[in-house]
């Protein structure tokens, strides 16, 4: 180890002006055996830098390299893992903690003895020595820079450091001596031994004067003794007299002592006496309960506010003294282990008048309030709750403390509070509901009078079964739906004005007014339920006390099926229920109580659907508002979740109304003996569509009506086109260009944005069957120059010149001359008459387009006499032949046929 020693301080911290003072070698904890050497290193120059560096060999050669350095105000703990045992294991935490094993224990220990004496001598830092021997600690003098020599194989060691620590650093007069001395030999000290031997002589030359001054002063170091003897004498009486001032005094330290212990053990007995009494003011202020909260407690007045007010401050001040903190040992005096039994009896026994207590006002509160549903039974009204919650208010802080300190008895109150307010609320609700039912199918009823004045008793014994939940089954609207049969439009609207005749008022409007009816009733229904669930829900919150928290948005789920739960925080092996939080128990026991609400609805919302299809328009817009408003408030909530779900169901009317709506046009059947007019559910549409937009205007649910919308049109598209190809009374191109014309005209008036394209098409299609109506009907008028004229073309489109056609046999002058003949005014007129009348009778009134297809007959017959005009000038030139009528005489024509029809 000397070795090396020698080698780093030559090789690596002399060119750097260092002395190396200590060495050990280590390799790192729990790693691969790769040895190094730690050195502990300080600066030859000021101020002095005091370093901890690490040495490793090369792996290129034998040669040592200088890896990394620490300085040593950087270090902040030693470890030596052992303070007893020997273990080569030490810890040196810089800015991280290194692990390292020393290769045996002496140097580990010598090490970190060098650490501390630098610390020591160089830093005085706070360095923490942790499980280092106190025998390496202890106090040396200080290491000095100049007390290790420029030698490369110095350190402060052991030994050696005390040997350097007795250097003392020459004074300037010594210095000064020392640089006159090698002057005086010229800096040229050639041979050491000679100079050597000078110095001796010198010396003893010193010493020969020394001992001649000394003897010369014999006589004075005489005299000096005489003095010190005579000064011993002195001394010597003046220890005599303080022996006998101790002995004096010995006897008062004595009875000083004996007053000094006594002091101390009456200021021993003060302090205790004074601990004493405040631990006894300490269980006396925070463990008496006052005799008034023992009576209130044992004998107060549940019923009355005064006694209320009294038994729930005598609980809270019960509750301070069963909860309060008590020291070490206070649990083990007799009378505060009786104090706490009584407590516990006080609360056993206030605890089951309460809950006794509040389980006669629940019942009670079952037979007050059932004896005030008579008068609800005629009026679309619930029970107001209010005086009963406010009633039970008044103990809502007892409830809390029930909740705190008997949570057995809280939860049986909890239970047994559903169990009769759940039957009581069934009772209410379902009579409101019957209430709602009665005013739904009786206003339908009474307002079906007229309408069904041509039916058989029968067919009105059926209906009213229907209404009532019976077989029947109604799918759509009552005044038009239900009555798409075989009858043309025509016998409809007989049928019609029969039955205004006797009732002053159509079906369409009693439909009308039931819708709105209906609409009020389920809208008040609606309006009835959401203040009695959120009042009921914040009662039970507040008095349960229970904390409502908002939670984030989310999707409607089923609720939980909470009959014959037990609420409870704890998981009960016995119960179905577990509550994970009181936001849940909210919910459930709302859920419990208004077990009844979801059903009720859903059965309302049935006989809705049974009445009249179109109702489900309503009831989605009317549930859509109560769910976004529910949601907003809390959409987690009991409300939300229960009014989510009846949504869904009526979602699924909805949809089911509509594709009722398609089924049927897809069934619907043409008379073959009469003229088609507007289809049924063309119509249907229509009044759909204007019932849908005065329902829907600004609702939520706008989306559901949109896609709805776009099933029907196309429905009503197609089936439009298969009735048009299966009629044989009315043209094809009739049926197309009435019912298309129908739905433009709708669609255009009620200006529904998500049928623009559908509203272009059916336009589209409209002209284009206007156009091929007016063609086709124009060819029979003048058959034969039709005919005539078409053969022409033909030629023509053979490539025979236009003038040579007029050297065709069948197309010559003569031939021209005899088909113009035939068709004079006369007989024109007549023609244009039986067309005018033709297209009377294949055109409807409803829809009131004769004028309209007569002005386009008009226009293509004029342009077609143009035509022929035009062929004559071209194949006939200078023949002089003419029309025997004019443009003039046709418009005569068409306008005289048109005044007279």
């Amino acid at each position: 180890m000397t070795a090396i020693k020698h080698a780093l301080q030559r090789d690596i911290f002399t060119p750097n002006d260092e002395r190396l003072l200590s060495i050990v070698n280590v390799c790192k904890a729990g790693k691969k055996k790769k040895n190094c050497f730690l050195c502990a290193t300080v600066t030859a120059e000021r101020p002095v830098q005091v370093r901890v560096v690490k040495v490793k060999k090369s792996d290129k050669g034998d040669f040592y390299k200088r890896q990394i350095a620490w300085a040593l105000r950087d270090l902040a703990v030693v470890d030596a893992k052992d303070a007893i045992k020997e273990n080569p294991e030490f810890d040196l935490h810089f800015e991280k903690v290194y692990k390292w094993v020393a290769s045996s224990t002496a140097e580990k220990n010598t090490f970190i003895s060098c650490i501390w004496k630098l610390n020591q001598r160089y830093l005085r830092k706070k360095i923490d020595f942790v499980n280092v021997s106190s025998q390496l600690l202890e106090e040396l003098p200080k290491v000095t820079e100049e007390s290790v020599p420029s030698g490369e194989n110095q350190s402060v060691t052991g030994g050696d450091e005390e040997a350097v620590d007795e250097y003392q650093e020459l004074s300037a007069r010594e210095e000064q001596d020392i640089e006159i001395m090698v002057e005086g030999c010229e800096y040229a000290i050639a041979n050491a031994e000679a100079f050597a031997e000078k110095l001796s002589r010198e010396l003893q030359v010193l010493d020969g004067a020394n001992i001649q001054s000394i003897m010369a002063s014999e006589k004075q170091v005489n005299t000096l003794m005489g003095l010190l003897d005579e000064a011993l004498k002195e001394v010597d009486q003046i220890e005599s007299k303080l022996s006998s001032y101790e002995e004096m005094l010995q006897s008062v330290k004595e009875q000083m002592d004996q007053i000094s212990e006594s002091n101390h053990l009456i200021h021993l007995s003060n302090t205790n006496n004074v601990k004493l009494l405040s631990e006894i003011e300490f269980l006396v202020n925070h463990m008496d309960l006052a005799k008034g909260h023992i009576k209130a407690l044992q004998e107060g007045d549940l019923t009355s506010s005064r006694g209320v007010e009294a038994c729930t401050d005598a609980a809270d001040a019960l509750l301070q003294c069963m909860n309060v903190a008590l020291r070490p040992g206070h649990h083990m005096l007799l009378a505060v282990k009786q104090q706490q039994q009584r407590f516990s009896d006080l609360r056993e026994h206030f605890a089951r008048r309460l809950a006794s207590h509040l389980n006669n006002v629940f019942v009670q509160q079952g037979h007050d309030q059932s004896s005030t549903l008579a008068q609800h039974s005629v009026e679309l009204t619930l029970p107001n709750h209010h005086p009963f919650h406010r009633d039970l208010l008044r103990y809502a802080k007892l409830m809390e403390w029930l909740k705190s300190t008997d949570y057995g008895k809280y939860e049986g109150l909890t239970k047994n509070y559903m169990d009769y307010l759940s039957r009581l609320y069934e009772r209410e609700i379902k009579d409101f509901f019957e209430v709602a039912k009665i005013k739904m199918t009786g206003a339908t009823k009474e307002s079906k009078k007229f309408a069904t004045l041509p039916r058989k008793e029968s067919a009105v014994k059926q209906e009213t079964e229907s209404l009532h939940g019976s077989s029947g089954k109604l799918t759509g609207s009552t005044s038009s739906l239900n009555k798409l049969s075989v009858q043309s439009s025509g016998n409809r609207r007989s049928q019609s004005s029969s039955l205004l005749d006797m009732g002053n008022m159509s079906a369409s409007d009693l439909d009308v007014a039931d819708r709105i009816k209906f609409d009020k009733i389920f809208e008040q229904v609606l309006s009835e339920l959401e203040p009695l669930c959120l009042a009921e829900q914040d009662f039970i919150s507040k008095f349960f006390k229970l904390q409502q928290h908002q939670s984030l948005p989310g999707t409607v789920t089923e609720a939980e099926d909470l009959d014959g739960g037990t609420l409870s925080r704890q998981p009960n092996p016995g119960t179905g229920l577990h509550v994970s939080s009181e936001k849940d128990m909210i919910r459930q026991m709302m859920t419990k109580i208004f077990r009844c609400i979801e059903p009720e609805l859903n059965n309302l919302i049935a006989l809705g659907d049974k009445i009249d299809s179109f109702n489900s328009l309503y009831m989605l817009v009317k549930m859509s508002h109560h769910v976004w408003t529910a949601q907003n408030v809390d959409p987690a909530s009991f409300l939300s979740t229960t009014l989510g779900n009846v949504l869904v169901t009526v979602k699924r009317n909805f949809d089911k109304c509509i594709s009722n709506q398609i089924r049927q046009m897809e069934e619907v059947k043409i008379s073959k003996k009469s003229k088609v007019g507007i289809l049924p559910f063309v119509a249907e549409f229509e009044e759909f569509a204007g019932l849908a937009e005065s329902i829907f205007k600004n609702a939520e649910r706008r989306g559901d009506l949109d896609k709805a919308y776009t099933k029907l049109i196309r429905g009503v598209f197609a089936n439009v086109e298969k009735v048009a190809n299966e009629s044989q009374k009315t043209p094809r191109d009739v049926v197309m260009m009435e019912n298309f014309h129908h739905i433009f005209a709708t669609l255009s008036r009620l200006k529904i944005s998500c049928l623009e394209a559908e509203k272009k098409e059916a336009k589209q299609k409209y002209t284009d069957h206007l156009q091929s109506y007016v063609i086709y009907s124009l060819g029979q008028p003048l058959e034969k120059l039709n005919h005539f004229f078409e053969g022409v073309e033909a030629r023509v489109a053979q490539g025979i010149r236009e003038e040579e056609v007029s050297y065709q046999l069948a197309f010559n002058k003569q031939e021209l001359r005899k088909v113009i003949k035939e068709y004079p005014g006369k007989e024109v007129k007549k023609g244009l008459d039986n067309l005018y009348k033709k297209v009377d009778k294949h055109l409807c009134e409803e829809e009131n387009l004769l004028q309209v297809v007569w002005h386009s007959m008009q226009d293509e017959f004029i342009r077609q006499y143009k035509h022929f005009e035009g062929l004559i000038a071209r194949c006939y030139p200078g023949s002089g032949v003419t029309m025997e009528f004019t443009i003039q005489d046709i418009l005569d024509y068409c306008s005289s046929i048109a005044q007279s029809h």
